[in-house]
């Protein structure tokens, strides 16, 4: 046997298979050359916990919309996704305390980014939760100065009148020179029932524009007028009363997943 030569060839198969790793770990962007993928902000989820340099397990500025508070308990990795639960809270769960602020009966979750980012095309793989407690992608900062807020997604797949209704906002809560929120919103019909699979939604944010996709469809395009501010990555889910309505008990607790989430910025 030529042992040097079968040594060259497991050698060029390590550096094949290495390669190939590499390659796995830097998706394509779907919009094509000219995009550069970003390992800081993305994420497979294939760890066994968070990635606590990339991601807070709660909101560390917000407790949550009332009744349910974001519970940290409430977010874990299964299975390579994260997931974020809403369930109904168990007896004593919530103090005197919780109460007076008006915090009860439910628990919700949230996960958001250590960093902020400033433009980019954001992708992730979900499934909302089958209840009417909210499935959000969303972007916000709030300082002094600036305080805006992109919303990719907020569904309630349960809600009779929402279920099929993806929605998209773009807020402006205030800047230096405007002072008075105001916001762009619009959405899209599902033609399928988004918690029965997974599906991919991204967001395209540059300087001049903002595009929303649902598998690969542009879904809505918005000029680029206020959105300027780098801004944290969220994801959560929430109760929201006025809106979607209360959960119904009987669906919890039910399950928010995201398989992961890709950014790439443009070079």
């Amino acid at each position: 046997m030529n042992y040097t030569r079968l040594f060259l060839s497991l050698i060029a198969l390590h550096a094949i298979l290495t390669i190939g790793a590499a390659v796995a770990q830097e998706p394509v962007c779907p919009l094509g050359d000219g995009w550069k993928f970003d390992a800081q902000f993305s994420d497979e989820f294939n760890q066994d916990k968070l990635d606590a340099e990339k991601w807070f397990d709660t909101n560390p500025g917000w407790l949550g919309r009332q009744p349910a508070k974001f519970c940290k308990e409430n977010v874990y990795l299964k299975d390579g996704k994260l997931c974020l639960r809403a369930d109904v809270a168990p007896e004593g769960y919530y103090s005197e305390q919780d109460k007076q602020k008006g915090y009860h009966t439910f628990r919700t979750a949230a996960v958001k980014s250590k960093q902020t980012v400033l433009y980019g095309y954001f992708e992730i793989r979900a499934k909302p939760m089958n209840s009417t407690a909210s499935s959000s992608f969303w972007f916000y900062d709030n300082t002094p100065e600036i305080w805006t807020e992109i919303d990719v997604f907020e569904m309630s797949a349960k809600h009779p009148k929402h279920g099929l209704l993806y929605h998209m906002n773009a807020h402006v809560m205030y800047t230096p020179t405007i002072k008075k929120h105001f916001c762009k919103s619009d959405s899209w019909k599902f033609p399928f029932n988004a918690a029965d699979d997974f599906h991919v939604y991204a967001l395209e944010w540059t300087e001049e524009h903002l595009k929303w996709y649902v598998d690969g469809k542009c879904v809505r395009e918005l000029k680029n007028e206020y959105w300027k501010q780098p801004l944290t990555i969220n994801f959560d889910s929430e109760t929201m009363p006025n809106w979607f309505g209360l959960p119904d008990p009987k669906d919890l607790p039910s399950v928010y997943e995201i398989d992961y989430i890709r950014v790439w910025k443009k070079q």
